[in-house]
């Protein structure tokens, strides 16, 4: 359900923390960009969204669609970098978000508008308690009544020893908003516009100033790439927690690593060491057992994936199936009860229902230009060590012999043998031994 509010969304930031050509922003967390993460739970209860990028910050623009961006061109500070959006505010309440901030729930966001909008505050704020206040804001007040926030650099050394640290996202109306954002002032340590100076503006009119708290591992800033991976734990164990409690088994789920958008329903078992890229659905009483990588994929129910396998994008794994260890999978359609039990590649093909692929096979998808298809039908043996030169079809109930190299389309039911005649020399094996021992 969407409110009738703004949120504004600061991504104009250098990052140069993290060190990185890529803007911090498009830093993933379980697959998913930190930008696009704040999006997902903005966009859960704001009405309009707005980003506010940088100059020559295409890239986080793009990633911000379909919602609308402004560009600040001068980095003047967060009170300036929100004032880029003043003429998207609308009407209703507007919060100022950060986008290194990536992990802020939707409850929470609700809760922020609640009490601005059922309240006495004029301003309300998120605030958090982190085991180490380190260099945030404190905020200074009482009994949730915010007197002032106070950046760490300005800070007395009494004020830096309060626990209660400011989160950054603030929410007043519009209005308020705008006018609070124009009286700000640059007379401070880094001569730049600070967005907590609304808080004193606030004050100095009279207005009520709301803090609410909620967990650190939810209001968290991500501005180094060590804070990356530590956000990268909070969000694994949120997924874990939320997949097991929705029926699925983790023998080991610390070193299971999901991604955002994994889809796991009930009855799935996960082994250790099982990673999943974007782009994820596993079907109900499926296996997939350790040291296992899906990306990009489909497993249908009750099917056995590895240990060792790596399915890729666009792969589709049918009821029943089996994937064993060390296969791989690309853009292939297998077939429902279908095997390949171990050691084989599949690119590029699609593998009929109850087929059996021997051990060492390969489809040859790739002649160093283009992409070829493979098609085996339905109840297949393909022989072990059986190369598969695409394009090429394998009918219905056939059999390719161990070893061979298929060039050509096989029949339905046909038995194809391509490989090399077996030739046997009598005693050359002692002969060639002495000959090797004369010569030692």
């Amino acid at each position: 359900m969407t409110r009738a509010a703004t949120a504004i969304i600061l991504a104009a930031g250098f990052g140069s923390r993290m060190k990185s050509a890529l803007p911090k922003t498009l830093h993933p967390i379980a697959g998913r960009t930190m930008l696009r993460h704040l999006l997902s739970s903005c966009e859960a209860v704001f009405e309009r969204i707005v980003v506010v990028v940088g100059p020559a910050m295409e890239n986080v623009a793009a990633a911000a669609s379909p919602h609308a961006s402004v560009v600040q061109h001068d980095r003047l500070g967060t009170s300036h970098a929100a004032l880029q959006a003043e003429a998207l505010f609308g009407d209703g309440e507007v919060a100022v978000l950060y986008a290194d901030n990536p992990l802020i729930r939707p409850a929470t966001l609700h809760a922020l508008l609640d009490r601005r909008q059922k309240g006495d505050a004029g301003l309300a704020l998120l605030a958090m308690r982190p085991a180490d206040p380190g260099r945030y804001g404190r905020v200074i007040g009482a009994g949730g009544e915010v007197e002032r926030i106070v950046e760490w650099a300005d800070a007395t050394e009494v004020e830096r020893e309060q626990g209660l640290c400011n989160a950054g996202v603030l929410c007043a109306h519009a209005a308020d908003m705008r006018r609070w954002l124009h009286a700000v002032r640059s007379d401070n340590s880094k001569g730049e516009y600070y967005l907590t100076d609304l808080v004193t503006l606030a004050r100095a009119e009279g207005a009520k100033v709301a803090a609410i708290e909620a967990p650190f591992d939810e209001l968290r800033g991500v501005n180094s790439r060590i804070e990356l991976a530590e956000a990268e734990a909070v969000v694994q164990w949120r997924l874990r927690r939320e997949a097991m409690a929705a029926g699925v088994t983790m023998t080991d789920p610390g070193s299971v690593f999901l991604c955002a958008d994994t889809v796991l329903e009930a009855d799935v078992t996960l082994g250790p060491n099982v990673v999943f890229g974007p782009g994820v659905h596993v079907e109900a009483g499926s296996v997939i057992h350790a040291f296992s990588h899906l990306e990009g994929c489909t497993v249908g129910r009750d099917c056995r994936i590895g240990p060792y396998a790596r399915l890729r994008r666009d792969t589709e794994i049918g009821a029943g199936a089996h994937i064993g260890n060390f296969v791989e999978l690309k853009a292939t359609k297998f077939g429902a009860g279908a095997k390949a039990s171990h050691l084989t590649y599949l690119g590029d093909a699609t593998v009929g229902a109850r087929s059996n692929i021997g051990a060492g096979t390969i489809t040859c998808n790739y002649d160093g230009f283009s992409k070829h298809r493979t098609t085996i039908g339905e109840d297949v043996f393909i022989g072990s060590d059986t190369a598969l030169v695409a394009p090429v079809t394998v009918g219905n109930g056939a059999i390719t012999g161990a070893g061979s190299v298929i060039t050509s389309n096989v029949q339905p039911d046909a038995l194809a043998v391509a490989r090399g005649r077996q030739v046997e020399k009598p005693g050359y094996a002692a002969h060639f031994r002495a000959i090797r021992t004369k010569k030692a």
